[in-house]
C-alpha cells in the first residue's frame, strides 16, 4: 500500500500527539483501542467514612493544614480575606473551609450561625454540616440536618449537574444521621441520572453537559471517589481520557486581566465581556482535575497550564478554591508540547490553534457553528463563505464540497480538516498516483486526513455510492 493510504490508515496514531498527550483525533477508544467503558457501579451506596468527608480526605486536609503552618501565599491570601472582613460571595463555604483548616472554634461558630439562618444553598449547608461537625451542638446538628433533608427534597426534581452535585454532597454529609436518605439518594442519582442519562449521552456524542458545568461534576466525582471508593471515569473512559486536553484547547489564546489576577477565558457564546465568575469556576475545575489524579499524564500537562503565578486567584470568590485545590508542589509538564488541535469524531467537535502563544490564531467548528479568535478578537464565520484553505499553524481547514478537488503544494506532511460535509457519510478519496481510498466523516461532517509532502499533486473527493447502514 502506498504512502498516502498508509497515512490515512495511521491517522489515529499521527493525529493528535506527541505520544505523551491523549489522541483526541482517534475514533472512540472503546472500539479502536480496547478501552471499553464498562457498566459498573459502586458495590453499595452506604457511606462509612468519618467527617470531614466532603472534598477533604485525610491526605488533602493534611496538605492544607501544612500550608497553614508554612504560611504559604495561598493560605495567607485566604486568611487575609477571612480575617479582614471581606464580603465572600460563598460565605458558608468560605467560613467552613477556613474553620476546618484553622481548627478555630470561633470560625466554626460563625459558619454554623450562617447555616442556621436564612441560608438555603444546599451545597454550602452540606459543607458547614460536614466540616464543622465537631463544633455542632446536638440541637444545631438536628436543625441543620433537617435543612439538608428539606434541601434534598426541594432539589429532587432538577437534573442539572449543579443540583445533582448538591444533593449528593448533602446525602453524603448526612450518612451518620439519616443513612436511609443517603443510600436512596445516591442510588437514584447513580442509576437514573449518571448511568441512565449522562453516560449514554457521553458515549453517543459527548455533549452530555456544557463545559461550564465541569466544576460541579468534579465535586461530585471527588465525593463519590472518597466515600464510595469508585472512580466515575470508568464509565466513560474515552471522554475522561480526552477531557483535560479538550479543556485546555477550549480556552481562547489571549488572557484576560481581571482586578485580582489574570484569567484564561473558555469559549463562550454571545457578545460582551466574559463572565469572570465562570472563569473562576473554570480554573477551580482544572485545579480539581489535577487533584483527582495527579499521576495521570494528561493531568500533568494541565498542571503545567495552571501553575503560572499570574493566574493564582486572589479575589473573594476564587481564593478559597485556589487554596482548596492547588498543589504548588505537584510538578507539571509544559503545555507547549500538547497538540495544537482537538478533534473528537464522536461529537464532531474540532478546535485548532496556530501555536501555544497568547498571540495565536484559534478556530473552533462544531456542526456548522464556526468561531475565529485572531488578533485578540472573536468573530463568527459562515463556513460556506470560506473559499480558500484556512491555515491554522500546521493544520489546514477546507470547506468540503461534493465533489471537490484541490492541488496540493506541501513542503512537509500536513493535516487537513475537511469540514461542512455530510455527517457519518462515506467519501471516495483519490490522489494522483495513489490507489482510491474510502473514508467516513465524523458526527459533525469532518474528515481528517494527513497528506505527505507533495508538490503539484491533485486531490479529488466525492461521495461514495456505497454507504454504511
Amino acid at each position: 500500500m502506498r504512502l498516502f493510504l498508509c497515512l490515512l490508515l495511521a491517522l489515529p496514531a499521527l493525529s493528535q500527539t506527541p505520544p505523551s498527550a491523549a489522541a483526541a483525533a482517534t475514533p472512540p477508544p472503546s472500539t479502536k483501542e480496547g478501552l471499553v467503558s464498562p457498566d459498573i457501579s459502586p458495590e453499595e451506596f452506604k457511606v462509612y467514612t468519618e467527617h470531614p468527608r466532603l472534598l477533604l480526605n485525610s491526605r488533602r486536609l493534611r496538605l492544607l493544614r501544612r500550608e497553614r503552618d508554612r504560611k504559604s501565599p495561598r493560605w495567607e491570601q485566604f486568611q487575609s480575606l477571612m480575617t479582614g472582613g471581606a464580603s465572600m460571595p460563598e460565605r458558608g463555604f468560605a467560613l467552613a473551609l477556613y474553620a476546618v483548616v484553622s481548627e478555630d472554634p470561633a470560625q466554626a461558630k460563625q459558619a454554623i450561625q450562617w447555616a442556621l439562618g436564612p441560608a438555603s444553598d444546599l451545597r454550602q449547608l452540606a459543607f458547614v454540616y460536614d466540616w464543622c461537625q465537631p463544633n455542632l451542638t446536638e440541637s444545631q446538628e438536628k436543625a441543620l440536618a433537617a435543612k439538608l433533608v428539606q434541601g434534598i427534597e426541594r432539589e429532587s426534581k432538577s437534573d442539572s449537574v449543579s443540583s445533582i452535585r448538591s444533593r449528593a454532597l448533602a446525602a453524603i454529609a448526612l450518612a451518620d444521621h439519616v443513612p436511609n436518605i443517603t443510600e436512596s439518594t445516591l442510588r437514584t442519582i447513580w442509576t437514573s441520572w449518571w448511568m441512565g442519562k449522562i453516560v449514554p449521552a457521553i458515549r453517543k456524542n459527548r455533549n452530555a453537559f456544557p463545559l461550564a458545568d465541569s466544576y460541579a461534576l468534579l465535586e461530585l466525582m471527588h465525593a463519590i471517589k472518597d466515600n464510595l471508593n469508585f472512580d466515575m471515569r470508568d464509565n466513560a473512559l474515552a471522554f475522561f481520557r480526552d477531557f483535560p486536553n479538550h479543556r485546555v484547547i477550549s480556552y481562547y489564546p489571549a488572557t484576560f486581566p481581571a482586578a485580582d489576577n489574570f484569567y484564561h477565558i473558555a469559549q463562550y457564546s454571545g457578545l460582551g465581556e466574559p463572565d469572570l465568575t465562570q472563569a473562576a469556576f473554570n480554573r477551580a475545575a482544572d485545579l480539581s482535575i489535577v487533584a483527582y489524579d495527579p499521576n495521570a499524564l494528561a493531568h500533568q500537562f494541565l498542571q503545567g497550564w495552571l501553575i503560572q503565578d499570574r493566574f493564582i486567584m486572589r479575589g473573594a470568590l476564587g481564593s478559597p478554591y485556589e487554596f482548596l485545590w492547588a498543589n504548588p508542589y505537584q510538578p507539571g509538564l509544559s503545555y507547549h508540547h500538547l497538540p495544537t488541535f482537538f478533534h473528537d469524531p464522536t461529537s464532531g467537535i474540532l478546535i485548532l490553534r496556530s501555536d501555544w502563544e497568547e498571540s495565536a490564531t484559534w478556530l473552533s467548528y462544531n456542526r456548522g457553528d464556526m468561531e475565529l479568535f485572531m488578533d485578540g478578537k472573536r468573530s463568527g464565520l459562515q463556513p460556506r463563505a470560506i473559499k480558500e484553505p484556512l491555515e491554522i499553524g500546521q493544520n489546514m481547514v477546507v470547506v468540503g464540497e461534493n465533489p471537490m478537488q484541490l492541488t496540493l503544494n506541501l513542503a512537509e506532511p500536513t493535516r487537513y480538516f475537511l469540514i461542512g460535509l455530510k455527517p457519518t457519510t462515506n467519501y471516495e478519496i483519490e490522489v494522483d498516483d495513489e490507489e482510491l481510498a474510502e473514508l467516513a466523516t465524523d458526527a459533525g461532517g469532518v474528515l481528517a486526513i494527513v497528506f505527505p509532502q507533495t508538490t503539484g499533486t491533485g486531490f479529488r473527493l466525492r461521495e461514495s455510492h456505497f454507504q454504511s447502514k
